[in-house]
């Protein structure tokens, strides 16, 4: 997959997982690279229980890309919802 399909492929995930976990986004930037590390996370996570991980920019792998975003996003938020305290 190349470069710019990654990069719309994690805006749209990052997006999409942000507003599912906390109902508005982090941010044109964070969204974007925590889409990506969650496409990349998600791809290893359905890897690793057997199934496939991201095949290209399509709706499969949209799903795959937006599961690991969020679990990128529930991780991020209980570390940096620590430090805010």
């Amino acid at each position: 997959m190349s470069i710019i399909a990654w990069l719309i492929l994690g805006l749209i995930a990052g997006f999409i997982a942000s507003k599912l976990v906390n109902k508005s986004g982090e941010g044109l930037i964070l969204d974007l690279v925590l889409g990506i590390v969650g496409a990349v996370v998600g791809g290893f996570l359905f890897n690793t229980f057997g199934a496939v991980g991201v095949t290209g920019l399509n709706i499969y792998s949209l799903i795959v890309a937006v599961i690991g975003a969020v679990v990128v996003l529930v991780i991020y938020h209980a570390i940096a919802g620590r430090r805010a305290i």
